[in-house]
């Protein structure tokens, strides 16, 4: 695994930074997650936690303070999701830390960044997104803006980051030094929607949902079923839309393709002609960019995706997808590792760094790190 061999830290916190390290974990990492003292509960809604390890510590107290800069010293890359000035307050900015370990990589994760006037504010997926601009163009016509659920946070944020740090371990490669990544949603988010925010004047110069590619073509849109499913239509260019009509046994005459009105309601009326499996039959391997709408679990049982490996179940029954990209050296396991116990590897992640057992012990006592029940010294 091209990662094999990398530390990494990540601090416990929702959504974005869990899955950056996840995908670290993925292609080799070795990932610590750092629970507070009270991150019981929370850790139950970490669902990327599969394969890191973790620990919990009171990182107010002087001695875990300690405890913490200690573990970081062994670490190559630090995932940290707080808004800024938090880790300033705790004693672990990157000026302490990188002191401590100069080819660190310090990896910053946040809404809105580390300076600007909204730099100390709390916000989510909805608030970043709308700060771009871009969400102004989601959503139907006449209706207020509709946001894609969470994937602003997964994209401007956990890939973007994930980028950065490959970035900078390249750049460690070269210099022996670490760096500070200042990684934030709303830039990342805006970089990722370049295309969109560049193309708006040829493709999104009218009122939401009247585009050709947010729902006001009728070439580019879903449509229900005979039996209540759904097709996804996205025939945009002249030699699609042909096939398109081909397969639907409509001509050009009755449906061009600039009347988006008309063709809208035929096209609404010829797909309730059939069910979702009777038109899959018309549309396979065709070139009228015509799919079937699937749920998740129709999805990982799909011909196309079992044939890839996109998806692997879990014995629960429930799916995850696999690693992407896929790299030809990079041997890749269809293997599920189990998701991270609460603070199960508090006694294993410290004996590694140099603590006794009589050390780990008067920790726990005196309540500055946690132990699983279940574990013993």
């Amino acid at each position: 695994m091209p990662l094999k061999g990398l530390q990494v830290i990540e601090l416990s916190g929702l959504a974005p930074g869990p899955l950056c390290g996840k995908f670290l974990r993925d292609y080799g990492a070795d990932v610590i997650l750092v629970h507070k003292m009270s991150d019981g509960s929370l850790s139950n809604f970490d669902v990327v936690s599969n394969g890191k390890k973790s620990i919990a510590i009171d990182l107010k107290s002087v001695n875990g303070s300690h405890v913490f800069r200690r573990l970081v010293t062994f670490a190559d890359i630090l995932i940290e999701p707080f808004r800024k000035g938090v880790m300033e307050k705790l004693g672990f900015s990157p000026h302490v830390l990188m002191t401590d370990n100069p080819k660190l990589i310090y990896a910053r994760l946040s809404g809105y960044g580390q300076q600007g006037h909204f730099s100390s504010m709390a916000g989510h997926d909805i608030n970043y997104l709308s700060m771009t601009g871009l969400l102004s163009m989601y959503g139907w016509r006449g209706k207020h803006p509709i946001p894609p659920s969470n994937f602003s946070e997964f994209a401007g944020g956990s890939l973007i980051c994930f980028s950065g740090i490959l970035l900078a371990l390249l750049e460690r490669n070269k210099t022996g030094k670490g760096q500070v990544i200042d990684s934030n949603i709303v830039e990342g988010l805006s970089y990722l929607g370049s295309w969109l925010i560049k193309s708006q004047k040829m493709l999104f110069a009218n009122t939401r949902g009247t585009n050709i590619l947010d729902g006001g073509s009728h070439f580019y849109d879903t449509y229900e079923t005979k039996d209540g499913k759904f097709m996804a239509v996205g025939a945009i260019e002249p030699k699609f839309y042909d096939e398109l009509l081909s397969k639907l046994n409509l001509s050009y005459e009755e449906v061009p393709q600039d009347d988006f009105e008309n063709g809208r309601r035929i096209f609404t009326e010829k797909f309730k002609e059939k069910t979702r499996d009777e038109w899959c039959k018309v549309f396979d391997q065709s070139d009228a960019c015509v799919t079937p709408v699937l749920t998740v679990t129709e999805a990982a049982q799909h011909k196309h995706n079992v044939d890839r490996k996109t998806f692997t179940r879990n014995d629960d029954g429930t799916v995850t997808p696999a690693r992407a990209p896929r790299l030809s050296v990079c041997i890749q396991s269809d293997e599920i590792m189990p998701p991270a116990s609460y603070c199960a590897d508090t006694i294993t992640i410290l004996q590694e760094i140099g603590y006794s057992n009589e050390e780990i012990k008067k920790l726990n006592d005196d309540g500055v790190i946690k132990i699983n029940g279940s574990c013993k010294l």
